[in-house]
């Protein structure tokens, strides 16, 4: 597991884009059957990690913490400090998701 601060603190987004993690499938049915990875799909909502604060004429609409609605297609997938995240243009994520 990692900690937001720890990525947020050593990487910030450029422009209007947000780092989003992916939400993971699940693995198990409840009950215990193993999915296949090919199988599980991909899920299309994250929570947001990182959001640059000093973008001109630019006031995010999401912030960290927030869980997000993303579009099947698009993003762009990075890998920071052994963890698979997602960056999106802020126009590319759908919605926030009230939890």
């Amino acid at each position: 597991m990692f900690s937001t601060g720890v990525l947020h603190k050593s990487f910030t987004p450029l422009g209007k884009r947000v780092l989003v993690r992916r939400s993971q499938a699940a693995a198990q049915t409840t009950s215990g059957i193993l999915i296949p990875e090919q199988s599980q799909g991909k899920l299309n909502e994250g929570v947001v990690i990182a959001v640059p604060q000093k973008v001109k004429n630019w006031k995010p609409s999401v912030k960290v913490g927030d869980c997000v609605l993303l579009s099947e297609f698009g993003g762009t997938e990075v890998n920071l400090n052994g963890v698979q995240m997602h960056l999106f243009s802020e126009d590319q994520l759908l919605g926030v998701i009230q939890k």
